[in-house]
Parts: structure tokens; C-alpha cells; sequence
């Protein structure tokens, strides 16, 4: 029997792809036969392709699944609190599902924001990484990646930004960049 070492992953940097790296670690794993588990603790209602995607392969058997928890991007210190709490909630549920035994990879979407933005500590977040099931593969996306959680990681990528369409003007693309 093959052993299983599950690797806490991080995808951090200032240019695009976090995300999207994540999400296809996901369908490779699930086109692999692991049960994929992906919480978002930032992103709101934002209708993206890769969401449509995954919500038909989990269809298919069960074997991978979305929550979107976040509230999007806070926009003024109004409602911070509810963003805390969906945060915190996020986290509970991270917590849930790594003591559940019930997946092989989680992916905890833009937790690295979640941190940023105060709406959870880099304290919480290695508690739960501590908890971690060795065998449970985890990935944490998003910008500025705290040291004390890179100094966790087995596998760090920084994706790093040369050049963006935005700089000549071009707008986000259906498809493309969401």
C-alpha cells in the first residue's frame, strides 16, 4: 500500500493564479479518486467559471465540494463584524472538516487575506494547522502569506507579477480572470 504524507501547500504572491493553481490541485486530486473539500473565506457572490465547474464534478459522485462562506472584500469598517464572523465561522468549519476524517485535500481559498485583514489570526490558523491529520493534504491561498505559516508549508509557490492586462487597460475577462 502506498503511504500518504499529506503536505500543507501554500500559493502566495502578488500576481494572479493562487486560486486557480489551487482549484486544479483540486480536480487533479479528484480525477485521482480523493475527496476534495475547498473553503473560500473571502470570496462572496461573484459568479465564476471554475465555481459552475466544480459544482457539476461534485454532481457527478460527491467527491469534491465548494463552500463559499466569505463575504466578499470588506469595503468599509461598517461591516467588519460580519465579516469576522463569517471568517470565524470558516475556520469552525475548516476545524470540522479536518477532524471528519471525510477528506484527502482541503483547500482553505484566500485564508492568507482572511489573516491579512484581522478577520482571523495567524495564531488560529496554525492551531489548526497543528490538528492537521497527517495524512490530510491542505492548501492555503492568497497574498502575503504570514513566515509563521510559510515556516509550516512543505511546498510554497509565489507567484510573482511580470506584466497584467489591467496596466494596458484591458478589463477582466469572463473565462479568463473570473
Amino acid at each position: 500500500m502506498e503511504e500518504k504524507n499529506g503536505l500543507i501547500i501554500v500559493h502566495t504572491g502578488n500576481g494572479k493564479g493562487k486560486t486557480t493553481a489551487a482549484l486544479g490541485l483540486a480536480m487533479r486530486a479528484w480525477g485521482d479518486g480523493l475527496r476534495v473539500l475547498i473553503l473560500q473565506f473571502i470570496r462572496g457572490g461573484w459568479k465564476y467559471g471554475e465555481i459552475e465547474a466544480i459544482k457539476r464534478l461534485g454532481e457527478i459522485d460527491g467527491h469534491i465540494e465548494l463552500r463559499r462562506l466569505g463575504k466578499g472584500f470588506q469595503r468599509n469598517t461598517d461591516d467588519k463584524a460580519e465579516h469576522i464572523a463569517a471568517a470565524q465561522e470558516a475556520l469552525k468549519e475548516a476545524g470540522e472538516a479536518f477532524a471528519s476524517g471525510e477528506y484527502d485535500l482541503i483547500i482553505l481559498d484566500e485564508i492568507n487575506y482572511a489573516v491579512k485583514f484581522e478577520l482571523i489570526t495567524v495564531e488560529e490558523v496554525k492551531t489548526l494547522l497543528a490538528k492537521r491529520p497527517p495524512e490530510l493534504h491542505v492548501v492555503l491561498t492568497g497574498r502575503d502569506a504570514r513566515e509563521e505559516i510559510i515556516d509550516m508549508a512543505d511546498l510554497v509557490t509565489e507567484m510573482r507579477l511580470i506584466k497584467h492586462p489591467y496596466q494596458q487597460g484591458i478589463k477582466a475577462q469572463r473565462g479568463i480572470e473570473f
